[in-house]
């Protein structure tokens, strides 16, 4: 298991299956019995499919299926770095469960082919819609030899349906849904862009727009997390994908494909190039841009009409909550059947609360997130009980329980919920929720040069555990409230209004001149000490400083407890984001209601 793999411990199955090319029993308690046995799968990618791959994956069946007796697929694969094994535990518990289910390495990883395209439809996209098609009985594709000389035939023991989800009849038709996390997740849309016989997707932590989530801008939003100007360059999370794809999976990955280790391995070359050149540059050209959506499930949303079960982390730096949000809003927006939970964890914190998963030993009678996804796949997998949770969970860490993690999860009809709750930025760099009590001031502060870092916070994408966010003098301006009367439940997205000076940044449309700053959303103790809540942190670019700047911060759950208080930052730069090249004096000057910080609060 590679390295990115190993962070993402909590969605992989840590027990695995020695599965071989050889079928061997298992059975769980009173459960069926299954038989698991490798394949390997011929696959024809890319535009107009000239390139092939071998795909290598597990396929798990129930030892009662036949002509006869039918049943659902479930179709999974890898986060980054991963491989078919990961997927393991979930894989035997629905096996045990009456549904077949192949779990492969996605390509690039784990031992198939071919390089890492990023879940580009093209690509990983029709590389999964080949292998739905040997789910529905397609001969050809499957074989038991990875120099695919000796062919395993279709299946023919999958539910068929009669017509697929564009309205056309297809000889090879399976009853499928697809489940996975991160890069695991983004696939199903990949795959059901392109291919309609899917039909219903749990896509776990994973990414609305890659720009966003590589090179984020939290203002100039035109759809979605979608921004109109490039965004600031992360350089931790790049730098662990590189490592984990080009480095460690070359070497990984020789015996099954060598070319992937000559010029840059294992991720194709524009890939690797457009990586280096935003980190070097500190923003994405138009080039990368372009390769980073169209990889990205915004820019093609309106072809997903299948009922999604989206999953995100409230403690994830990479992949945050504003990514869900985007996709959950559009998709409901043209009807399409979908639903929301906010867990507790993510890539950057990775222990899931007890009794809300354990893909290791699934259990929907303990494990709050184990229940939800059964009851999604019973009801449009089986056509079984309507599923009956709401449209919108989230995980309150400040609600004591015990077993299942039910308890915890507040919920709603609809996103978004609860009321905004204004604090007004003060003069004296105070946040006060009276208009009456705003106070003209300045706060003054300087950039540094070279995107250098004026926080001392540690690598997110490096640890879960990162130290207490210091940031330096005169590099920040800061405003924070009274102690609260009474809790103070934050659900949603925070939004800050602010106008700055910025004299020498003028406007611009050359990234490179532009200013970038960095929100943040502290909790502040009664002793003082500042806690920024989820290590959240919203870049903006600002292609014109002379305009108003309404910057969308990532989205929180957290309670702000009787006695402490909101603090709210702009910064210069961060340890994990390549800020703005050119030192730049920086002016707020408040006085008026126009510059405010919004909290969407709820009672709960």
């Amino acid at each position: 298991m590679g390295t990115l793999a190993r962070l993402l411990a909590p969605l992989a199955a840590l027990v695995l299956l020695a599965a071989t090319s050889t079928p061997t029993a298992a059975a769980i308690g009173s459960d069926v019995t299954y038989t698991v046995r490798t394949l390997h799968f011929a696959v024809a990618v890319g535009p107009g499919g000239a390139e092939h791959c071998d795909i290598v994956g597990d396929m798990y069946t129930p030892s009662d299926v036949s002509r006869t007796h039918r049943v659902p697929a479930i179709l999974t694969t890898n986060g980054f770095g991963g491989s078919k094994d990961d997927q393991a535990g979930l894989a035997r518990y629905f096996a045990s469960q009456d549904y077949v289910v192949l779990s492969y390495s996605g390509l690039g990883f784990g031992g198939s082919g071919c390089k890492i395209t990023l879940d580009d439809p093209d690509w990983d996209g029709q590389a999964a819609r080949q292998l739905v098609s040997f789910l529905g009985g397609e001969d050809g594709i499957a074989y038991a030899d990875a120099a695919h000389t000796q062919p395993v035939a279709g299946l023919d023991y999958v539910v068929h349906d009669p017509i697929d989800h564009a309205g056309r009849q297809d000889a090879y038709d399976p009853r499928v849904g697809m489940i996975g996390g991160s890069y695991g997740g983004e696939v199903q849309f990949a795959a059901a862009s392109v291919d309609p016989r899917i039909d219903a997707l749990i896509p776990l932590i994973t990414w609305n727009d890659l720009s966003y989530s590589l090179t984020p801008n939290n203002t100039d939003l035109t759809t979605g997390v979608t921004s109109a100007t490039p965004g600031v360059t992360k350089l931790t999370w790049p730098l662990l994908f590189f490592f984990e794809g080009a480095v460690l999976d070359s070497a990984e990955g020789f015996q099954y494909d060598p070319s992937r280790v000559i010029g840059c391995p294992t991720v194709t070359d524009q890939l690797c190039s457009d990586l280096a050149e935003s980190g070097t540059l500190g923003y994405p050209t138009t080039d990368t841009l372009a390769l980073l959506r169209h990889a990205s499930v915004s820019t093609y949303l309106r072809q997903i009409r299948i009922p999604v079960l989206l999953a995100q982390g409230e403690n994830d730096t990479l992949f945050n909550l504003n990514e869900a949000v985007a996709t959950y809003q559009t998709l409901a927006a043209q009807g399409t059947p979908v639903k929301m939970i906010w867990q507790s964890w993510g890539h950057s914190g990775l222990t899931p609360a007890p009794g809300e998963l354990d893909l290791t030993n699934p259990d929907p009678a303990t494990q709050y997130e184990v229940a939800r996804v059964v009851s999604w796949f019973d009801q449009y997998l089986k056509h079984g009980p309507v599923d009956p949770y709401p449209a919108f969970s989230y995980f309150r860490d400040w609600v004591n329980y015990t077993g299942i993690a039910t308890p915890a999860y507040g919920s709603a009809s609809s996103y978004p919920v609860g009321a905004p709750r204004t604090f007004y930025l003060s003069g004296n760099g105070a946040l006060v929720t009276d208009p009456a009590g705003i106070q003209p001031g300045t706060q003054s502060f300087v950039t540094p040069p070279a995107g250098f870092p004026t926080s001392a916070s540690g690598l997110d994408a490096f640890s879960a555990n990162i130290p207490p966010d210091e940031n330096q003098p005169g590099t920040y301006a800061v405003w924070t409230s009274a102690p609260l009367a009474s809790d103070l439940a934050v659900v949603g997205q925070p939004t800050l209004d602010v106008r700055v000076q910025a004299p020498t940044a003028v406007p611009s449309g050359q990234p490179a001149r532009q200013l970038v700053l960095f929100a943040k959303v502290y909790d502040v103790a009664p002793n003082g000490s500042e806690s920024l809540v989820h290590n959240l942190i919203a870049p903006v670019r600002i292609a014109d400083p002379s305009n108003p700047i309404h910057i969308t911060l990532p989205a929180i759950v957290h309670r702000f407890a009787t006695g402490h208080a909101v603090r709210i930052m702009l910064a210069s730069g961060d340890l994990n984001y390549r800020a703005g090249l050119a030192s730049a004096p920086v002016t707020v000057t408040t006085g008026n209601p126009g510059q405010a910080l919004n909290l969407p609060v709820t009672t709960g």
